[in-house]
């Protein structure tokens, strides 16, 4: 079985690679070296593509785990390890690197927690946020043998979260924790679903300047996630809903404290995007195709 997943897993990380268009070498190697099988728990598996009702494999065989689809963890409560297509896209856009250290928002049962910890590698580090203790036991199990993972059974939206270079988050937001932001390096990069519950937002990526208050931004792709605890607003929402009907591409900063100018194509409680680009050079994404939900 070993063998065959083995070879499953190979062409996996290709497939999902290519179809994410990720040009860094470390990404396939890295989804080609992480197992799905314990993340998933036993099979059969409950798998959809997201926005469809979920279909129940046949037996436990583990190629029916090595394909870009939603693999349920929680098919009540919608609690998925999301699509794997849409985090290499995601990842390959804030460019984890040899040594970071890297916090995680949401780590479910820990499987993007095990690809982030190889892209970190030996010298990095890994704190791993996940709130549900139920998943979180799991998480715990399934990284035990990862060195360079420490994960931590409470909410990540915490006063005490831990300077870092990447933070990645799993979970659904009407804003940027403060949070977050604070915790960022300079040239720190965070990347979450600007999409509270029910919202079909975008995963948006904001890298920390070395000096300014204008702070690069721009949306990877559209995303929808299960909403993050303590960071959900049913008016932001909506609002939130409108603003992606008239386009997002065209954000390329966050902005905090001054008042909105004519720029602006969001406005949250003490913070805002804009279509004007921040001093900093612009970041670089490469295109990407829909793949929205998580």
């Amino acid at each position: 079985m070993h063998d065959r997943s083995d070879k499953y897993r190979a062409f996996f990380a290709q497939l999902i690679c290519a179809a994410a268009r990720v040009t860094d070498p470390r990404l396939e190697q890295a989804f080609r070296n992480v197992r799905r099988e314990p993340f998933a728990g036993p099979g059969p598996w409950s798998i959809t593509l997201g926005g469809h009702p979920y279909v129940v494999t046949p037996d436990d065989d583990p190629a029916f785990l090595y394909q870009n689809t939603l693999l349920a963890l929680d098919p009540a409560r919608g609690i998925n390890i999301g699509m794997p297509g849409a985090h290499a896209h995601w990842l390959s856009g804030c460019g984890v690197k040899e040594g970071e250290t890297v916090l995680q928002i949401g780590a479910g049962t820990g499987y993007y927690t095990a690809v982030l910890a190889e892209l970190a590698g030996p010298s990095g580090r890994v704190y791993a946020y996940e709130i549900d203790a139920h998943l979180a036991g799991l998480a715990r199990e399934n990284l035990k043998d990862i060195a360079n993972v420490e994960l931590r059974d409470r909410s990540g939206v915490a006063s005490d979260l831990p300077d870092v270079d990447v933070i990645y988050v799993c979970a659904g937001a009407a804003q940027p924790a403060s949070e977050w932001l604070e915790a960022l390096r300079p040239g720190g990069r965070l990347v979450f679903p600007l999409a509270p519950t029910g919202v079909l937002g975008g995963m948006l990526m904001i890298t920390r300047p070395q000096q300014g208050a204008a702070w690069p931004a721009k949306f990877l792709s559209r995303a929808q996630f299960i909403g993050c605890a303590g960071l959900q607003d049913a008016e932001a929402g909506r609002r939130l809903a409108e603003a992606f009907a008239k386009g997002w591409e065209s954000v390329r900063s966050l902005r905090r404290g001054d008042a909105p100018d004519e720029t602006c194509w969001f406005a949250g409680d003490g913070w805002w995007l804009s279509t004007a680009p921040a001093s900093a050079p612009d970041i670089s994404i490469p295109p990407h195709a829909d793949i929205t939900r998580a």
